[in-house]
């Protein structure tokens, strides 16, 4: 539609009745139909966890408070305590459901509602076997877009991206590619700058073809307090993230299992052990070695389609400045 994207969104409901508008969130329920397909094959179960919450799951000061019946809740960060819990119940277990972020970012790639496909499962020996898990999922889900929604695909002009292999690098290595390559200083150790992932996918689609890469191994001190720290080194996680067309889509790891080393990392983080007492209860009982991730639908749709801003590609956008349509 030849309009801008304030007036896309102010008429939503008017303008979504546009073929192509309305193309691209058919396609976003083609991309939950591959991916439901796909997990159900795989043996996981779909959960349905509580958005009211407790406590938060990142922690930190980006969660909504809410009143609730006189007491402090939170609008759930993510599913991360739940699904963990469930791996105790049935091993693996996904979930495709709305999570909140108080960010107050004004950004094309931040909301603070959006869809998180979160998946979660146990009795892995290493945090690759999650990301192996991720890029089958990938796989299946754009052969089933590209067998089922050729209509939608047609019309949107779509080249869907050919995943054969994922590449990975670790956040160190990355970070010192990205220096040599285009010659300029490293300012944090510890986390990615959006230029340093547009710079990244630049190099490896460069150097293997792919438009997907995992970074992995993240620093301890950016990573949440359930990360398992590596083995090898502690100051390091074994997590990854995945990066898609010059985005990072997708945040996922190995979560700690054992219970004295959860306490152990949650007192280094100066947390008080005792809010998180229902948490740590699957840790008392047993769990087994797991890890999971969590991957933005509308920023995965919104690359997948050439789109610079994600309200492209989400139907009722919420941002710090937009609570209507």
């Amino acid at each position: 539609m030849n309009t801008s994207i304030e007036n896309l969104l102010d008429y939503r409901p008017i303008t979504l009745r546009n073929e192509k508008e309305r193309a691209i969130f058919k396609l976003q329920e083609g991309i939950c139909r591959g991916i439901r397909e796909f997990l159900y094959n795989e043996h996981f179960t779909e959960i349905h966890t509580p958005k009211i919450v407790q406590s938060g799951a990142e922690g930190g000061a980006n969660i909504f408070t809410l009143d609730y019946f006189g007491q402090e809740a939170y609008l759930a960060q993510s599913p991360q305590f739940y699904k963990q819990m469930m791996v105790g119940v049935f091993e693996r277990v996904f979930e495709i459901a709305p999570v909140f972020r108080a960010e107050k970012h004004d950004t094309s790639r931040h909301l603070n509602e959006y869809t998180s496909v979160d998946f979660e499962m146990g009795y892995i020996n290493s945090f690759t076997e999650i990301m192996d898990m991720e890029m089958e999922m990938l796989k299946y889900t754009l052969d089933y877009l590209a067998g089922n929604y050729e209509k939608e695909i047609v019309l949107l002009n779509l080249k869907l991206p050919v995943i054969k292999d994922i590449p990975a690098i670790s956040f160190r290595e990355a970070k010192i590619k990205i220096a040599e390559v285009y010659d300029r200083s490293v300012v944090d150790w510890e986390d990615f700058e959006p230029e340093e992932e547009k710079l990244l996918s630049e190099i490896v689609l460069k150097e293997t073809g792919s438009e997907f890469v995992f970074v992995t191994r993240y620093p301890s001190a950016k990573r949440p307090f359930y990360a398992m720290d590596s083995r090898e080194n502690t100051n390091e996680t074994e997590s990854f993230d995945l990066l898609f067309r010059g985005l990072e889509i997708t945040t996922g790891g190995q979560r700690i299992h054992n219970y004295e080393e959860q306490i152990t990392k949650m007192e280094k983080k100066n947390m008080n052990v005792q809010l998180f007492e229902s948490y740590l209860m699957m840790h008392k009982c047993g769990m087994p070695p797991h890890g999971g991730l969590g991957l933005g639908l509308e920023r995965f749709t919104s690359k997948l389609l050439g789109y610079e801003n994600v309200r492209f590609t989400t139907l009722f956008p919420r941002d710090i400045n937009r609570l209507i349509p």
